[in-house]
């Protein structure tokens, strides 16, 4: 069994690998949660991700759906299909919540939508949930996704995950920081 770090390092809120390609929101990222003691590596897109996560063995990986070379999803699914790396909470961090254009079918994440209930059909080989275990929207607060990481640093990966901010209540998808 992978342990997380803050389980084995006493009195450390555990490590977190930010992942997106704007340079300002890693940043932005970074440091509010190194004020609050948290290791940090980032990487700018999902192939970067898959490349050091190995090394680093993060506690919760944020991640932006739109990225160059291996977007968001990509990205997901194969850290769900590693058995080193299934267990790692996954914080979607993205202005394009869902990257489908309008009338384009169910979404990747299935009909029953990317964060609720057991989807492996009891197979213990296969990936716990629907991949994503939380998403916060951009524009976002600081302290909300500081928050969510302490809490899956204390808690880990759940079978059952929940949607921070419904989709429902999301804004339409935008390059941009401006709400």
């Amino acid at each position: 069994m992978v342990r997380a770090y803050a389980g084995f390092v006493p009195g450390a809120p555990g490590r977190v690998l930010v992942v997106d390609d704007s340079q300002v929101i890693r940043q932005l990222i970074r440091v509010n949660l190194e004020l609050d003691g948290f290791e940090v590596m980032t990487a700018c897109d999902g192939a970067e991700c898959l490349e050091r996560v190995h090394r680093f063995r993060p506690d919760v990986i944020t991640l932006d759906l739109a990225m160059p070379r291996l977007d968001g999803l990509g990205t997901v699914d194969r850290l769900r299909l590693d058995r080193r790396t299934r267990h790692i909470p996954l914080l979607l961090v993205s202005a394009s919540v869902d990257p489908r254009p309008p009338g384009a079918g169910p979404p990747p994440w299935g009909a029953r939508g990317p964060f609720e209930g057991d989807v492996d059909g009891g197979d213990p080989d296969a990936p716990p949930g629907g991949g994503i275990d939380a998403v916060l929207s951009k524009p976002f607060e600081p302290a909300e996704l500081v928050g969510l990481v302490k809490r899956f640093c204390a808690e880990g990966r759940r079978r059952v995950v929940q949607l921070v901010k419904p989709l429902a209540e999301c804004a339409p998808a935008s390059r941009t920081l401006a709400p």
